[in-house]
């Protein structure tokens, strides 16, 4: 038992792998609860540019052909947590010399000022040629490949929201939808007053206004919380 002296105990991690059972318990985490086995067949792996791509949360089996591709930075878009996906990622990381930055993205809300902002520092600031990534690689990948082309690459929303797709599993039906709807505000508001979209988010966007005005089909809904499940 450990002593009573009135100090702060720092809780035991939830995967360790170096501990017994420690890495084949961070794997089950991984492809069972994570649903990791689906990315053996189904990477959603896809260029945004020449010099970055977007997938789904990479296995470690993954990292050999990340390399190869000369990857020197992981975007996390699903921020850090203490999951057998984030501790075997960020093992791979190391072992292979590359950058893993925490981003954390949300699927199912408009996006703030602070992480279109965030967004655009990051894109001016990692290391190339990166993968951005989320579980699926369906939304906030879709949301972040937008942001980029608009705020690195200087391409219209048309052209950007491109990368919102039903062919990478996005369902803009679905409460995820708000993410397209968020663009089809700046669009109609760009329309009638032309307008850069970092003026139009920084003088005109109302993040909860929008959100409030959205409405999504609850047998997308559906499909994409029970079904898919994604996160």
């Amino acid at each position: 038992m450990a002593p009573d002296d009135g100090l702060p105990r720092m809780s035991q991690p939830k995967f360790d792998l170096a501990a017994g059972g420690g890495r084949w318990r961070a794997h089950w985490d991984l492809l069972a609860v994570d649903h990791g086995f689906t990315r053996f067949v189904y990477p959603n792996r896809a260029r945004v540019s020449d010099k970055l791509y977007r997938s789904g949360q990479p296995l470690p089996c993954h990292f050999r052909g990340l390399v190869r591709k000369g990857i020197k930075t992981i975007v996390n878009l699903r921020g850090r947590n203490d999951s057998g996906w984030y501790v075997l990622e960020r093992e791979c990381c190391e072992k292979h010399g590359i950058v893993l930055v925490d981003f954390t993205t949300k699927s199912r809300d408009t996006p703030s000022k602070e992480l279109i902002h965030g967004a655009k520092r990051l894109f001016e600031t990692i290391r190339y040629p990166a993968l951005m990534h989320c579980k699926s690689g369906a939304d906030r990948a879709g949301l972040m490949g937008a942001l980029y082309r608009i705020l690195h690459e200087g391409r219209p929303v048309e052209e950007a929201v491109e990368q919102l797709s039903w062919r990478y599993g996005h369902m803009r039906q679905a409460k995820v939808g708000m993410i397209d709807y968020f663009f089809e505000q700046y669009r109609r508001y760009n329309s009638e007053k032309p307008t850069p979209f970092l003026d139009w988010v920084d003088r005109v966007y109302d993040p909860a206004a929008v959100k409030a005005s959205f409405m999504s089909q609850w047998w997308a809904n559906l499909v994409v919380d029970k079904i898919l499940r994604r996160e």
